[in-house]
């Protein structure tokens, strides 16, 4: 398991990538993103990329890792308790910390263009 944090005002997209690469990490699966965000830019369920000024709590993250890129779905919630998500975008910036769980994967994880769905699509090779 490898267990990392990001500082304030990197970019949490760019920052787990960077984990990745300083890691090795072929395949892997983010467990848990604990901290709080700035700003966010996410897309949604309809492709469309929407942006929020924060600050907000991270309340749930979780996605995938492969040499071809990274998929995570990500949860926030504002001053309110108002909760919104989507998918990880670059532009979410990390307001006082970004903890991260990763665990790597004896599995070989890919993404790969589906011309059905229009998007990167994990292969996963044993």
């Amino acid at each position: 398991m490898i267990i990392s944090r990001l500082k304030p005002q990197k970019d949490l997209k760019n920052g787990i990538i960077n984990i990745s690469k300083q890691e090795k990490i072929k395949s892997g699966i983010i467990i848990c993103i604990v901290g709080s965000l700035n700003s966010a830019t996410l897309r949604m369920a309809n492709g469309k990329i929407k942006s929020f000024k924060g600050p907000f709590e991270i309340v749930s993250a979780e996605g995938t890792i492969s040499e071809y890129g990274v998929h995570v779905h990500i949860s926030i919630s504002d001053a309110e308790g108002h909760v919104f998500g989507g998918h990880l975008s670059e532009g979410c910036i990390i307001n006082t910390t970004a903890e991260i769980g990763i665990l790597k994967s004896d599995k070989t994880l890919k993404r790969i263009f589906d011309p059905e769905t229009g998007y990167k699509e994990l292969i996963i090779d044993d």
